[in-house]
């Protein structure tokens, strides 16, 4: 470990693994509103004890099932509306066409998103359940969370607030999934704020899903959103209710710290995109608050400075697709990996393939689906490289 003290007292204890309070974090960030050098020191110097020189992602492929959604978030371009271009409804056939194409590019994880239950607001989306044999879109994600495994790809599932019972469903084939908690502020909920017309983004709502993934051991990728007119309170606030959670329950296994980028077919299309300053000094933020845990930002949304984040403590990027867009963010294309490649070692950083599921993670999934990724994973618990390059 480098010894190097800094001058800040509360930092030099995060690096001697003392717990720090939240009122000393809130100094801290204050501190590095002026001068953010210390602050970033600290979270590379934890990031390499923890994580040491690698970085890394998934090889992935996008399954936009269905884009219907029962919510309204006014900086979300990825919903659509009934009779809309830019509809989804797969089929089976077309997640299964996806899917043989997804394993001829190497692709590790197959990626299922929906909308919030679109069939609880759409009569298009019970037709569409209706018309491939399915009464809900958490039933029919368990189908083609089967069909993937079939194929020899890996399901991580992100369909907004699940069931308990439904998540238990997808347990059995989803290797890990996904829930944005994205901030635990009540006061982002409020009318003209950007979750007044989503339900499913109450703070109460989200942590439960949280909670219930928790009770039922299942690897998480969670996260937050820098931008969406939050104050650095709301955000730390956010990072805490996370570490709570991974404190409980231990299967967090990665947080996503995503920047805000204005869509120009939303309400807020005038928004200014997140103060890239602003975003660094939260990243870091986040390895200070929780040392060991997985960081990632993902690279497409910051495509001229992402490698710049490799110093304040990120250690992966998230998933990356050679075959399909990013629907969240559509105007936004994946770097090529080999370019991602070429960043990360000139910033002196090995570039790894993982699995949706963290090596750390392994024991919380059933043998069955373990002895699946052996064929294909290498003494770390990684992808083997002639797999993935």
């Amino acid at each position: 470990m480098n010894k190097l003290v800094l001058s800040s007292e509360s930092l030099n204890n995060v690096l001697e693994d003392k717990i720090i309070s939240r009122d000393e974090i809130i100094q801290i960030y204050k501190n590095s509103e002026n001068n953010p050098k210390e602050l970033f020191s600290a979270a590379q110097m934890l990031r390499k004890k923890f994580k040491k020189d690698s970085v890394t992602f998934s090889k992935k492929a996008f399954f936009n099932i269905v884009n219907l959604c029962k919510d309204t978030c006014s900086y979300c371009t990825y919903k659509a509306e009934p009779g809309e271009e830019k509809i989804s409804l797969m089929s089976k056939q077309e997640i299964k066409q996806l899917l043989s194409l997804a394993k001829k590019y190497r692709c590790v994880e197959a990626l299922f998103v929906t909308g919030e239950a679109p069939e609880q607001r759409y009569q298009e989306a019970r037709d569409w359940l209706k018309s491939n044999g399915f009464k809900s879109t958490a039933e029919y994600l368990v189908h083609a969370s089967e069909l993937a495994i079939e194929a020899g790809l890996f399901p991580h599932t992100n369909a907004g607030n699940l069931e308990k019972e439904d998540l238990k469903e997808l347990q059995k084939t989803n290797v890990s999934m996904g829930i944005m908690l994205e901030n635990v502020s009540d006061r982002l909920t409020k009318k003209g704020m950007p979750h007044y017309l989503a339900s499913s983004k109450r703070p109460k709502a989200r942590l439960e899903v949280l909670e219930n993934t928790g009770k039922l051991g299942i690897p998480m990728t969670t996260g937050i959103l820098i931008g969406i007119g939050e104050t650095p309170i709301e955000i730390i606030d956010s990072i805490f209710a996370i570490k709570k959670l991974q404190e409980k329950y231990g299967n967090i296994q990665e947080v996503i710290v995503q920047n805000f980028q204005p869509k120009h077919d939303t309400l807020m299309s005038n928004a200014p995109p997140t103060d890239e300053n602003y975003f660094k000094r939260i990243v870091a933020l986040t390895r200070i608050i929780m040392p060991k845990m997985n960081i990632q930002i993902p690279p497409n949304l910051s495509p001229k400075s992402y490698q710049s984040f490799l110093t304040l403590g990120i250690n992966d990027w998230g998933g990356i697709s050679p075959l399909t867009p990013d629907y969240v963010n559509p105007e936004f294309s994946w770097p090529e990996i080999k370019k991602i490649e070429k960043n990360s070692n000139d910033a002196g950083f090995e570039l790894k393939c993982r699995f949706p599921t963290y090596p750390e993670f392994f024991s919380f999934i059933s043998k069955e689906l373990r002895g699946k990724m052996k064929s294909i994973e290498d003494e770390e618990g990684l992808v083997k490289q002639e797999y993935w390059k």
